[in-house]
């Protein structure tokens, strides 16, 4: 949790209510024919007169230099360092969509990728396929069997799926066989301890499997396995914040992080529409509520720079909506950077609005890279964030006599 020697005692309950909007993969880079980023060529007013009115600054993740995946990069937000709290992909995509994960089992995040002839990749997400094509394929991998061991493929949505690994003596230190390229063969899953040797073997013999079954496909003709992960024991936030916190997020990994640190994980449809309309559904039950924007960090892993800046612009039209509900604290973050240039996630800075009835506004004129930079709240550790709005709802209570 957030490294301040008593914190638990500095928090008190108040009836005030916390928003955060989490836009993923917030951040970007400028376009080498614009010289601006997605933020700068986006028009949104409702964001930049937001800025205009908040406290704005930039947020580093994890460390000056280190590209975070979005599981730090939420953790930090909630006040909790990514180093000391480590959770890996599988697990939290496994809670996300409800399935068990016991103490000892190991849980992977897989993709139904496409390889030519000789085996090489062609395409990571094959396609991007719907759930409907992909349900019945993980049907299939479900009912392969490996000695020993209790295996099961669970559909995710689209051309994801999760993986969990059931038995004595297995360990989450195996590496990756996604090769986050294209043009090369999948790699071959390897144990990285003495103690992950079983489970790299069993690894290894799933994806023979699952290339045979799968061998006629199309598209979804192999599969990419990463994040294997056992499940943590993390410190509560409710407890710890003396909160009653709540998330809402159509995606399975954001479900399952909230999960992990202890918040209510409210039922929610597919679209931001729909987190919308259960946010206002269940806005008068909790004083933290979590709210999570996907379409911006998938743009950007797609290295779509002109579909990142529909996203957010569509974002900002949806911006009116929270500020109706008159939350005493809005934040506006994102978990990392995703520049649509690299097309991927990326160690640089990100934008940052915290809104209260203590703001007023400091000259910054847009919601951008460059305007926030010059913020008031400077550069911080994006684990400073939860105290800036506990402090800002006053939730905090006066540190040291």
């Amino acid at each position: 949790m957030i490294d301040l020697p008593g914190i638990q005692e500095l928090c008190q309950q108040t009836p005030s209510k916390i928003l955060f909007l989490v836009v993923d993969g917030l951040g970007g880079l400028p376009h080498s024919e614009t010289g601006k980023s997605e933020l700068e060529v986006a028009y949104l007013p409702n964001l930049d007169r937001l800025a205009q009115q908040s406290a704005c600054g930039l947020t580093t993740p994890v460390l000056p230099g280190i590209t975070p995946g979005s599981g730090p990069g939420h953790l930090a937000l909630f006040g909790y360092d990514p180093l000391k709290h480590q959770v890996g992909r599988g697990v939290l995509e496994a809670l996300g969509i409800g399935v068990e994960v016991r103490p000892g089992d190991v849980a992977a995040r897989g993709n139904f990728c496409t390889v030519d002839s000789e085996g090489v990749l062609v395409d990571r997400r094959a396609g991007r396929i719907s759930t409907t094509e992909s349900a019945p394929l993980c049907r299939r991998l479900d009912a392969l069997r490996v000695p020993g061991l209790g295996i099961h493929v669970h559909p995710v949505r689209d051309h994801r799926f999760v993986l969990t690994l059931r038995g004595e003596g297995l360990a989450e230190e195996v590496s990756e066989t996604d090769p986050q390229r294209v043009g090369v063969p999948p790699l071959e899953a390897q144990a990285l301890t003495p103690r992950a040797e079983r489970t790299a073997r069993a690894l290894r013999e799933f994806v023979a499997q699952a290339r045979e079954v799968l061998s006629r496909e199309e598209r979804a003709n192999m599969v990419l396995l990463r994040g294997f992960s056992q499940i943590p024991v993390l410190p509560s936030m409710g407890e710890v914040y003396r909160l009653n916190p709540a998330a809402i997020a159509a995606y399975p990994m954001y479900r399952g992080l909230a999960h992990l640190v202890g918040m209510q994980v409210l039922a929610t449809g597919a679209t931001f529409q729909d987190e919308l309309s259960t946010l206002r559904h269940h806005y008068q039950a909790h004083d933290f509520l979590f709210l999570h924007y996907k379409p911006a960090d998938a743009a950007g892993e797609d290295g779509d720079f002109p579909a990142k800046v529909q996203a957010l612009e569509e974002l900002d039209r949806f911006i009116p909506q929270l500020e109706e509900l008159a939350p005493d604290v809005l934040v506006v973050a994102g978990d990392h950077s995703t520049p649509g240039v690299m097309a991927s996630h990326s160690w640089h800075p990100v934008p940052l609005l915290v809104n209260s009835r203590w703001t007023r506004g400091e000259g910054v004129p847009r919601f951008t890279e460059r305007a926030c930079a010059s913020g008031s709240l400077g550069r911080i550790p994006a684990t400073n964030v939860m105290l800036l709005a506990l402090a800002q709802a006053g939730k905090l209570a006066k540190f040291g006599p």
